[in-house]
């Protein structure tokens, strides 16, 4: 039985190498290279065109090709009985610290402020803030960002996290949880860090009245789903002055339009949803493991909780 990849990529290579690296017994085909859908039980997808799903009536299992699944939650033509699991690869949380720790260290030192000087040939210091001065926050305690938590904390940042859920956090970490204490949590940020995974409920979650509970002079760094921010609200707060900045790397639509008003806005600081990239040899395990335990019928690993929409 093949596995069918399911996504805007042209070229499917490196995702055919990596699994075949492990079992060269497995075939690989892209969504139109599949001649008998009917034999299909497993799909690897990203950003799949609408309706494709309603092609394979015997699928079992749909992995994603990432960490994000609101891709396949929001998808409305994926069968009850079908199965969704994530990827989770420990190379994407580091490199989601690593990400977020240059944009941390870049703001503190001001070196944006002095590569705008040197292009103006103007000589002109500042104070700058040490890592002991930043009350950092992390929205969204998984897996990723307990990983970045603990990371910024053993540096010595002090660091709070916040989730929809008690759940666990990393040892030392003070943790918020539920809407009843989010503003408490807020409150205590000079730098937000978003990392929530994108459900109904996080939707619009960074909106004029939670960013507004920052102190004034807070930044923030969005590096979960862009839905999770309501963009006139945070380009009205950096007008106003109550925010300082944001680094953005997702966005509502991605590539970001040409004519959006984030281009050009002198407060906002645009990566290309580069802050993690899936390496397809890191996470070809996984993927290989749940075609054989879909196979077998067997229990998946990192399988999505689809009421939970994680």
């Amino acid at each position: 039985m093949p596995i069918v990849i399911a996504s805007p990529l042209q070229n499917i290579s490196p995702w055919s190498k990596a699994i075949n690296a492990l079992d060269d017994s497995i075939q690989v085909l892209t969504h139109e290279e599949a001649p008998n859908k009917e034999k299909i039980e497993f799909i690897l997808a990203w950003n799949q065109p609408e309706g494709l799903f309603a092609q394979y009536p015997n699928l079992k299992t749909i992995s994603s090709m990432g960490a994000g699944v609101d891709h396949l939650i929001r998808a409305n033509d994926i069968a009850p009985q079908v199965q969704i699991v994530r990827i989770i690869d420990p190379l994407l949380s580091q490199d989601m610290f690593e990400f977020v720790l240059a944009i941390i260290m870049n703001r503190l030192r001001m070196l944006t402020f002095y590569y705008e000087n040197q292009k103006q040939k103007v000589w002109n210091k500042k104070l700058y803030q040490r890592i002991s001065d930043v009350r950092i926050g992390v929205m969204g305690t998984g897996k990723i960002g307990s990983h970045v938590a603990g990371k910024l904390s053993a540096m010595g940042f002090s660091v709070t996290g916040w989730g929809r859920s008690e759940g666990n956090a990393p040892d030392g970490l003070k943790k918020f949880h539920g809407m009843a204490q989010l503003g408490e949590f807020l409150s205590g940020c000079d730098m937000l860090i978003s990392l929530l995974p994108l459900t109904s409920e996080t939707r619009g979650i960074l909106n004029r009245k939670n960013l507004k509970t920052l102190p004034q002079g807070s930044w923030l760094i969005n590096i979960g789903r862009g839905a999770l921010v309501v963009d006139n609200d945070l380009v009205q707060l950096l007008d106003q002055g109550h925010l300082d900045g944001a680094s953005l790397d997702v966005f509502h639509e991605e590539p970001l339009p040409y004519d959006h008003q984030f281009w050009s806005h002198p407060k906002i600081h645009i990566t290309p949803h580069i802050a993690s990239l899936t390496h397809p040899g890191s996470v070809a395990g996984q993927i290989v493991e749940n075609y054989y335990r879909t196979i077998n019928n067997q229990p998946l690993i990192n399988l999505v909780n689809r009421d939970l929409e994680y």
